[in-house]
């Protein structure tokens, strides 16, 4: 019995290095991607710091900083709608599910 725990847990800790790898990827992605974003639609290497203060330039990096944000708390924090309690319940509805 004691194998079958370490199996489990480190099945639980290989998911969670996982879902952590995903998150980096993620941070690493939008900055990548926002930084470009940034210096090419502000004219950085036409006009210098001169269109810094266009609102436009900052609506991507906003809004896919919250999915970020969302993205980092279900991986770092414990949030009870879609936790792993949830995902075990629903495993169990559904293995106790006939029609599944």
């Amino acid at each position: 019995m004691n194998e079958y725990n370490n199996k489990v847990a480190y099945e639980k800790a290989k998911k969670r290095v996982e879902r952590e790898k995903g998150f980096y990827s993620h941070l690493t992605v939008y900055l990548i991607i926002n930084i470009a974003l940034l210096l090419i639609n502000s004219d950085f290497f036409d006009e210098g710091f001169n269109n810094w203060l266009d609102w436009n330039l900052y609506t991507t990096p906003f809004l896919w900083g919250i999915g970020l944000l969302f993205h980092g708390l279900s991986v770092f924090t414990k949030i009870p709608v879609f936790g792993s309690k949830w995902e075990e319940r629903k495993i169990e509805e559904f293995m106790n599910d006939d029609n599944f």
